[in-house]
């Protein structure tokens, strides 16, 4: 069992940004937090994420805030546990309120032939130079917020259709890494996305 003041530790210095005292606290903390997510999720189908994402979000967002200064009361494994549980709850509120917005159906099944029809049509017209540019200027930027070249290449690869196992074969690294790899870029898209 870890002991108080070694949490109390690795708090202190991750607030410095140490690596290691992240790593520490994640191996430490993590599956608390994705199970707490799980139950919270396991009631609304089909989400885009589960309940590791939402914990490894959760998790990003506690790294974050300490490095800039936030959270000046945390200061032991207790406050910390209960700050952790409050950003996953929260986290994974958000995710089910998004998933259920009247923009993506309101939790509704979209029509069926009249608006595939509709879809067809909105897929056969070939982009405009404008919309081009844009999107391209898009991922640039995401791929920019990634800042590391081993997770743009990972996103890169997924985009022009690798599996995760081709990516797991041409990186040399285990399929679990991959796929830890590529909930991160989710996590760091979702959240330039809600800016």
């Amino acid at each position: 069992m870890v002991r108080d003041d070694s949490v109390t530790q690795w708090i202190a210095q991750l607030r410095t940004g140490d690596d290691s005292a992240a790593g520490k606290l994640w191996e430490r903390y993590f599956r608390r937090l994705a199970g707490l997510a799980r139950k919270r999720l396991q009631d609304v189908p089909r989400l885009p994420a589960d309940g590791e994402d939402v914990a490894l979000s959760a998790f990003h967002s506690l790294c974050a805030g300490l490095e800039q200064g936030r959270f000046p009361d945390l200061a032991d494994r207790d406050s910390l546990w209960r700050l952790l549980v409050t950003i996953t709850a929260r986290k994974a509120r958000q995710l089910v309120r998004d998933e259920r917005r009247q923009k993506r159906g309101g939790g509704q099944v979209v029509g069926e032939p009249d608006e595939a029809s509709g879809l067809e049509h909105l897929l056969s017209r070939e982009p405009t130079p404008e919309f081009a540019a844009e999107v391209a200027d898009q991922c640039r930027l995401l791929l920019a917020k990634l800042g590391d070249e081993e997770l743009r290449a990972i996103a890169l690869w997924k985009m022009e259709g690798a599996t995760s196992e081709q990516i797991a074969d041409r990186l040399g690294k285990a399929l679990s890494t991959v796929e830890r790899r590529l909930r991160l870029i989710r996590t760091l898209w979702a959240e330039e996305a809600a800016l």
